[in-house]
């Protein structure tokens, strides 16, 4: 089989499953690249073919996919594209988000070929409390982009796109977790949801700081930031994914929360990135 048509399909709040998503469509090599970024708005009712070669890169929030994610992508079809798939986590566990993604992308009529869980800078990751800081980083970059080489040449190497063979994602391997760190973790996490602690919603601004730039109110994935009051946040349409706080100009946005420092002391720990195909 040929490969032309390339499409990338992403919702991406802090840019790491757009980042991976590209460094893959790269290795693909395709003659004929397009992006359909759902990040702030829906992608509309959209078909893509079978001389089509899709790649769909999402966030995990909380184990499963970006629930924003497949809401903007629910009107997807598809009539057999060959489709790659891949979550970003934040280095604690993917859990089922690629099962999910995996059974939402075939219901819609993709055909997906190949599956990858990378690692990207978890949502809550501080200069204080690192997690995953500053993936994915060149070398993750460098293996998503080799993911992508592979891929091509399973779909070269199929003479037609009825023997381009499918792949159960169930059966890619985990990455390797310690067991202590992990029931560390378990342990505290019991601990503090029986303390009673109030989770914070939203991130905290330092009105000292906000120029009411807006850049916060055009990067929120969810409109939880009106522009001209850049200082509040609404609690019912915030998804604590963090853009706003990693991307504000003037560091007026900080999201303080216990997962913080939970997570960073329990996963120092990098992860390694998976695929199969």
């Amino acid at each position: 089989m040929d490969i032309e048509k390339v499409c990338l399909i992403t919702f991406s709040a802090t840019h790491t499953s757009r980042r991976v998503g590209e460094a893959i469509v790269q290795g693909i090599n395709g003659s004929e690249v397009s992006c359909v970024d759902v990040t702030l708005n829906g992608c509309g009712t959209l078909r893509l073919e079978e001389d089509t070669v899709v790649v769909v890169t999402v966030p995990v929030y909380g184990g499963h996919v970006a629930p924003l994610a497949l809401e903007r992508l629910k009107t997807l079809e598809s009539a057999g594209s060959p489709t790659v798939i891949t979550v970003v986590y934040g280095n604690r566990a993917y859990e089922k988000a690629l099962e999910e993604l995996d059974a939402f992308v075939s219901a819609r009529g993709f055909k997906v070929i190949a599956g990858g869980t990378f690692i990207g800078e978890h949502s809550y990751s501080t200069s204080v409390y690192p997690i995953a800081e500053g993936r994915p980083d060149a070398g993750d970059l460098e293996y998503a982009e080799s993911f992508g080489a592979k891929v091509r040449t399973k779909i070269m190497s199929a003479p037609a796109p009825d023997k381009l063979y499918g792949v159960d994602v169930r059966r890619i391997l985990r990455p390797r977790q310690p067991f202590f760190p992990l029931f560390r973790f378990l342990r505290k996490m019991v601990k503090l949801r029986k303390s009673g602690v109030v989770m914070p919603r939203v991130p905290v601004v330092d009105a000292t700081k906000c120029t009411h730039c807006g850049y916060c109110s055009g990067h929120c994935p969810n409109g939880a930031i009106v522009k001209g009051d850049e200082c509040n946040t609404l609690a019912d349409r915030c998804i604590r994914c963090c853009a706003c706080v990693k991307g504000c100009p003037q560091q007026a946005r900080v999201f303080e929360t216990p997962f913080s420092p939970l997570l960073s002391g329990c996963f120092t720990r990098p992860k390694e990135n998976r695929i199969i195909l």
